[in-house]
């Protein structure tokens, strides 16, 4: 697995992986600015700062124990970088606020495992942001083509980072249902051609508005926001926001004696 971590590192250096990630950071600082809460988590792909836009006091950044790939040493990154491994999170039942996981699944070793995990240490109405690319877009079928032109045995570069499976949405959609958590958002991007040129990508620059009005689910990246429901749990508001009961005004009444 570590191969396939350093590939997909060397591949956001590339001109689609530069496009990739400057379109994910900016929906992780919309998505994650306003979830509110104490603890925060981002599995894996230091690359991506998918915390710095929250404010939350305590934020972590958790790296496998194979990952060579260092955490980046800027402002934006959490305060603290820890070792863990995403089937096996070294945090008690339902103590995060929030979730990130860019591309984590992708490179998960069990990616239903990992779901199952985070789900266990998100506290009630907790949430967790998962991007990952799409196997159904034009990025998703020229790798689709080029692994069938290696299994026939001609040539062909693999022009996405060859790490695991790619998930569609669809399908993680149907298992984020199943272990109780809700589907609350779910946006599409990059929707420029394939293409390895950073002139030719800057070129079709204005598919990028088209392909999000006409064919928004083909994006080569999705960005997907879910919120842990638990049956029978009603959370309380804070007291200052209940408004005071008026007291009722007394009546003067008049009597003969």
């Amino acid at each position: 697995m570590s191969g396939e971590i350093i590939g997909l590192h060397h591949w956001l250096a590339s001109p689609p992986g530069r496009y990739l990630l400057a379109w994910e950071q900016e929906r992780y600082d919309e998505l994650v600015a306003d979830i509110f809460g104490y603890h925060a988590l981002q599995l894996g792909m230091p690359d991506l700062a998918g915390l710095r836009a929250n404010r939350m006091p305590h934020r972590w950044l958790a790296l496998g124990a194979e990952q060579e790939v260092q955490p980046p040493a800027c402002d934006d990154a959490p305060a603290l970088a820890l070792w863990a491994e995403d089937v096996a999170l070294p945090f008690p039942e339902a103590s995060l606020d929030l979730v990130a996981m860019p591309h984590t699944l992708e490179l998960s070793k069990d990616a239903h495992a990992a779901l199952r995990e985070v789900y266990r240490v998100l506290v009630p109405e907790g949430r967790v942001v998962i991007s990952g690319l799409n196997p159904w877009s034009l990025w998703g079928l020229r790798q689709w083509r080029a692994r069938l032109y290696q299994r026939c045995g001609g040539g062909g570069q693999l022009y996405l980072p060859d790490v695991g499976e790619f998930i569609a949405p669809g399908r993680l959609r149907d298992w984020l249902r199943l272990l109780g958590l809700e589907l609350e958002s779910m946006s599409f991007g990059c929707y420029r051609p394939a293409s390895g040129s950073e002139r030719w990508l800057e070129h079709y620059g204005w598919m990028d508005g088209l392909g999000a009005r006409w064919w928004p689910i083909l994006g080569a990246a999705y960005v997907i926001v879910a919120v842990k429901r638990v049956p029978g749990m009603r959370l309380l508001e804070p007291a200052w926001r209940r408004a005071p009961k008026a007291a009722a005004a007394q009546v003067q009444v008049a009597r003969r004696h």
